[in-house]
């Protein structure tokens, strides 16, 4: 996977905007103004929320991940040798978790998903 495969497949996803927060070369996808993930500078991996912080433990403790710097316990680093279909599925997956914590009223003019 690459920047560029994580910004088309975030730009698919209802709602979902790109900004740069930090200035400098980020690529953090937003929905409803809360990040669902993040690009970095290095540009190395791809930073996604988890369902909670046993699944991130559990995705470093089995190599797929590392912790995401500077996040919650509940964010990974996802590196780029990450088969893309998992990158894909890990990236829907946190932006489903970001939207789901969204007020009802946000969710419903971001449409069906």
């Amino acid at each position: 996977m690459t920047r560029a495969l994580v910004n088309r497949h975030c730009a698919t996803l209802p709602g979902a905007e790109i900004s740069d927060p930090w200035g400098g070369g980020h690529d953090a996808w937003k929905v409803g103004g809360k990040m669902f993930a993040v690009v970095g500078v290095m540009d190395d991996g791809v930073s996604v929320k988890c369902p909670d912080t046993e699944t991130a433990a559990l995705l470093i403790e089995m190599g797929r991940a590392v912790r995401a710097p500077y996040f919650h316990a509940s964010w990974v680093r996802l590196p780029w040798s990450v088969e893309s279909d998992e990158i894909a599925e890990r990236l829907t997956t946190s932006y489903r978790i970001i939207r789901a914590g969204l007020p009802k009223k946000v969710q419903a003019a971001l449409g069906p998903f």
